[in-house]
């Protein structure tokens, strides 16, 4: 491939990356309404036609590595483990 075609390539990547994002932000703005009529009506289910729509509440635990490591620094590193990744990325 040469270079115009990767840049032509690059520009289309770009392009849909838009496209996606736009969608994103299109598909969270309905969920903001579906929510805000679920909390109006006061429920954690809603039925419209063939669609069951939750929105519970879930309550979890999580590990928080900040605090144990400030408190036990030793065990910490004893326990944790480098790993390789790759990032693509593409500058302007």
């Amino acid at each position: 491939m040469n270079t115009s075609e990767i840049i032509s390539r690059i520009e289309e990547l770009k392009d849909l990356e838009q496209l996606i994002k736009e969608a994103e932000e299109e598909a969270e703005s309905i969920r903001n309404i579906i929510k805000a009529t679920m909390l109006e009506k006061n429920t954690e289910e809603l039925v419209a036609g063939k669609h069951i729509v939750r929105w519970s509440t879930v309550l979890t635990t999580r590990f928080d590595s900040t605090a144990f490591k400030k408190r036990h620094e030793d065990l910490y590193l004893e326990y944790t483990k480098q790993t390789t990744s790759r990032r693509f990325t593409i500058s302007n």
